[in-house]
Parts: structure tokens; sequence; C-alpha cells
């Protein structure tokens, strides 16, 4: 103990006696985290972690303990429901976090999410909508909405994105828009901007095609706005919230058969096969999209890309088909 002190390595057997929920709340607080994350964090630590190692000494949980965590997320419970793979993981994520800050902070020695397994996660591939549907879908919403969804089909935008989009930030003379932020909120009826989802914070410059710049044009004719004001508002003139826009969205998509699940997402996807499908490369649908890397693209829309099998024949049987090419490797061989 005396040569810990004296290197340094010491730590205190009682610092681990404080349970784990009230080390994790205090590391919490103390996050940088957006509104939404935070809320998600808070609101899965209570829920999901709490009530298996909540109340546990931090210093006393273990490996086994924590994989047990694992396998009890992964079970089915009394309501029949089990969480999503992705879901666990994530949670496991923060939850790994904590233990790497007590860690740091010298209140435990060392973390126990060590070789710790996790459901496997099966990537569903996205079954973009057709643009039949989608001019279904623009048909069915109401009048002051159809702009938006024409907008979010023709620019890949996210919903929160295209909710924050004020006219400043429009130019139609160049026929661009900037993405450099998003509507998280209201305080007292006015908009709250955050940054974008983009952990870089980086503004992107969409081009805006004329089925958009029409669209645009049109509702602003209808529903005019102020240079800094937001172009898509509610009846009252107010910002339109995500749960207003969910609930327009189901009730306009549910006669067409088309799932509510990933809602405004879906002219997301719409918008990304668009791009891939007329030869856009992966990076320039990143840059479009806002991912933050080329992989994120990949993971999502790569069975979108057409199958090379014809090219590849296409390449060679052009090489051995050009008597030039044939020459010159004569020529290298003797």
């Amino acid at each position: 103990m005396e040569h810990s002190k004296l290197v340094g390595s010491y730590i205190d057997p009682s610092e681990g006696r404080v349970t784990f929920n009230s080390y994790a709340e205090r590391w919490r607080a103390s996050q940088v985290h957006r509104v939404g994350t935070a809320s998600q964090i808070e609101t899965n630590l209570r829920l999901h972690v709490y009530p298996r190692i909540g109340e546990r000494p931090i210093g006393a949980v273990r490996s086994s303990d924590v994989q047990g965590l694992i396998k009890a997320l992964d079970t089915v419970d009394k309501h029949g429901s089990v969480l999503a793979p992705s879901t666990i993981g994530t949670i496991y994520v923060w939850v790994a976090a904590i233990f790497k800050a007590a860690v740091a902070d010298r209140v435990i020695p060392a973390s126990p999410c060590v070789q710790i397994r996790l459901p496997e996660v099966h990537q569903s591939k996205v079954k973009p909508l057709k643009i039949e549907t989608v001019q279904q879908i623009v048909a069915a919403v109401p009048d002051r909405y159809k702009a938006l969804i024409v907008f979010g089909a023709a620019t890949g935008v996210r919903i929160s994105e295209a909710l924050g989009v004020t006219l400043d930030r429009i130019d139609f003379l160049h026929r661009t828009v900037t993405i450099d932020r998003q509507l998280r909120g209201t305080v007292d009826n006015e908009a709250v901007f955050g940054p974008v989802k983009d952990r870089k914070n980086r503004p992107r410059l969409i081009p805006l095609p004329d089925v958009a710049l029409d669209a645009l044009g049109e509702h602003l004719s209808r529903w005019p706005a102020a240079p800094g004001s937001l172009v898509f508002r509610n009846e009252c003139e107010r910002p339109i919230r995500r749960t207003t826009f969910s609930d327009m969205w189901r009730k306009a998509v549910g006669p067409l058969g088309v799932s509510s699940g990933e809602g405004y997402h879906e002219l997301r996807h719409f918008y990304a096969s668009l791009l891939i499908r007329h030869g856009e490369s992966v990076k320039v649908v990143q840059e479009r999209l806002g991912h933050t890397s080329a992989q994120m693209t990949l993971d999502v829309y790569s069975h979108l890309w057409p199958d090379s099998d014809d090219s590849t024949r296409a390449a060679v049987d052009l090489v051995f088909g050009d008597p030039g090419v044939s020459d010159s490797c004569q020529t290298v061989g003797t």
C-alpha cells in the first residue's frame, strides 16, 4: 500500500463503495451531450441498467455482472418484448464509458468491461420508396406540408434539418441550400437551434433541383417568410414539432401501405438511391447526406450500387481485344 502511494497508483478502497447509479449520475452531469443524446442516456440507464446493477457498489461489479446485464437486456421480458441488438450495443457503450471514467477518477482500479459478448446486429437492407409512392405522399399531405415532403425527397435532409431551414439559408440565385443547423425544439414557441448531427459540425451546401425550387417558390408565395424566419411553420405560424409531423405522416402514408416506422427518413433513403442510380460516388453521397464517414454510407447503402460484374468483364475483354495492348505485352515478354 505504501509503495502504491509512492508511485501514485494507490486507490482508496472506500471510493469503490459508491453505488453504480450514484457515480453514473455524477458522470452524466459532467458530460457535454446534445439534448437528445442526454435524454436518451438518462432514459436507458434508468429503465435498463439501474434496476440490475444500479445499487451495487461500483467497485464490486465484475465482468460476469456486466455480461449478465447484456444477457438480461437480450431476453424477452414479461411483456413479450426485447431490445434491439443495436440498442443493447449502445447501452453497453455508455456503461463502458462510465466504468472507464471511474478508472480515470481512481474510483476503481480497472474496468469490468472486458471481453463482453454483445448480441449480433443484423443490418437490414434499405428499400427506397418508388417515385410514384413519393408523389402519392405529396398528394396525401395537407397543402402546407407538400413542399416539406418534396424538399426532403430532393435534398435528403433529416427532418430536424428541414424544419430548421430559414429563408436566409436558401440561395435561389445559385440554387443551393445551406444545412448548418437543425431545429432542436422550442422555448416559448420560439425556435431553438442546435448543431447538425455530424460530429464535426460541418455545414453542407446541397444543390436544389428545379422540382424543389418550384415547390419552395409556391410554398413561400402562400406562406411568406422573413429572411431569418423558418420556411416551414405550422398553422399557428410557429415551429413544427416533430411529433406533429409524425402524426401527419402516419395519417398520409397509412392508406398507401407505406410503413410509418422511419417517417421522413424514408425520403432520405429515396434521395440517396437517386444519387446512386445516377452514378454518384460514395464520397458525393456521403457529403450530401452529412455522414461522418464513407463507411457509414456504405454500411447503409452499399447494396444499392450496381453490380460490377459486367464492367469487370468489359474491362478484361477490352484489354484482350486491343491489338496495341497485345503487342506491347509481347514486347515486354521478349
